[in-house]
């Protein structure tokens, strides 16, 4: 806390602070998104705090946890007198301090304060850490942003991924996780259903039914904001989506319904092989894969899924019922691509490597079509395994 408030005096040297004005008494209130003026503003300020006194952190956790205020207030004042002052005291400083102690811990029992919803954090990740997937860098941020600076929505936001297995699906989940609840997919808001692991027999889907709308019902009145990711989408039974549709259904805005703060990723393998016959048909003929467009996969996409059968892919209903917002592409990976995973796996395990060990790892790899041997069959998905190889 002494670096925070930019002081590293020892306590007592401060005068004892001054009660705050009537219009910044009471509980911290909820803060949004913090411009980064008024951050630069604060941190100034707060630079000129030289010391930490016991009286000054007795007074912060009064403002800032309401414990035993009026007792302790009314004390202090009977022993200091009326003579103290705490001039650098206001709301954005109680801010800062609340945003600081809920970093450690739960501040809430709701879990509320632990969401970040850091969009500019995720930005920069996909950007620095997801190859390849131009489209999905885009959308993802697009649809989150939008979605959380819109007062009250009218209706969850449904993403729905799309693509060969191991072009970063599961990974984009995670990050979106990470950057929006402070515990990521450990967070009490998030849970993640693996179909073939959660509802593996049909012959207990009633069960499973019961117990999926429940639990996204607990999450949701627990949480304020809540992520629900579902992988291998394609696997789920029709029926399950009886339990989920509920949750992401129109609504009037007239009041903050509990699932007017949810957000589902639906994560499948289904479409890959149409992304696939794009991306192919745009390198034969010379262009690159960046020129392709949002609006030209996106409406083949639809087109297959929604032709789906029944029985092979339930949440073809979501389509036709206009409940999926975005269906996200995501792109197959290419050799270069490939080869900045492993440099990734590299680093990530604080290994060292040469561009002669990334094209090593890269030509592990199975590639497709067997012509042109341009795809990676498996994306980056072993990539992390396939460094074990080269361990010294």
């Amino acid at each position: 806390l002494l670096l925070l408030l930019g002081g590293s005096g020892s306590p007592g040297t401060l005068p004892p602070p001054r009660g705050p004005r009537a219009e910044e008494q009471g509980a911290v209130a909820e803060g949004g998104p913090w411009g980064k003026a008024r951050y630069e503003a604060v941190k100034k300020h707060l630079g000129a705090v030289g010391a930490l006194s016991k009286q000054y952190w007795r007074y912060v956790a009064c403002k800032v946890w309401q414990e035993g205020c009026e007792e302790k207030e009314e004390k202090e004042q009977e022993e200091r007198g009326s003579s103290w002052g705490f001039p650098l005291v206001g709301q954005d400083y109680l801010e800062i301090l609340s945003a600081w102690y809920c970093s450690f811990g739960k501040c809430c029992e709701t879990g509320d304060c632990r969401i970040i919803n850091n969009i500019t954090g995720l930005e920069a990740d996909l950007s620095r850490q997801l190859h390849g997937q131009h489209l999905a860098k885009e959308v993802v941020v697009q649809a989150l942003q939008g979605f959380l600076q819109s007062p009250r929505p009218q209706k969850a936001l449904v993403l729905s991924f799309h693509g060969w297995s191991g072009t970063g699906k599961n990974f984009v989940a995670r990050l979106v996780a990470s950057h929006l609840f402070r515990d990521g997919l450990k967070s009490e808001c998030v849970r993640v259903f693996i179909s073939l692991l959660h509802f593996p027999h049909h012959n207990y889907v009633d069960s499973y039914k019961a117990q999926l709308q429940r639990q996204l019902s607990e999450t949701l009145q627990r949480c304020r904001q809540a992520l629900f990711i579902f992988d291998e989408a394609e696997k789920l039974h029709s029926s399950l989506l009886d339990a989920i549709r509920p949750f992401m259904a129109h609504h009037d805005n007239k009041g903050q319904g509990d699932h007017q703060r949810s957000i589902f990723l639906f994560l499948s393998n289904l479409g890959g092989n149409t992304i696939n016959e794009v991306a192919l048909d745009f390198w034969r003929a010379g262009r690159a894969r960046e020129e392709i467009s949002m609006e030209l996969l996106e409406q083949r996409l639809r087109l297959e899924l929604q032709e789906a059968a029944e029985n092979s892919y339930a949440h073809s209903h979501l389509l036709r019922e206009n409940l999926i917002d975005v269906v996200v592409p995501f792109l197959p990976l290419e050799y270069h691509h490939v080869k900045l995973c492993a440099r990734d796996a590299f680093l990530a395990r604080g290994l060292p490597y040469t561009e002669a060990t990334l094209d090593e790892v890269a030509q592990m790899m199975v590639f497709v079509p067997k012509e042109e041997k341009l795809f990676s069959a498996q994306g980056c998905k072993s990539v992390p395994q396939r460094i074990n190889y080269f361990l010294p």
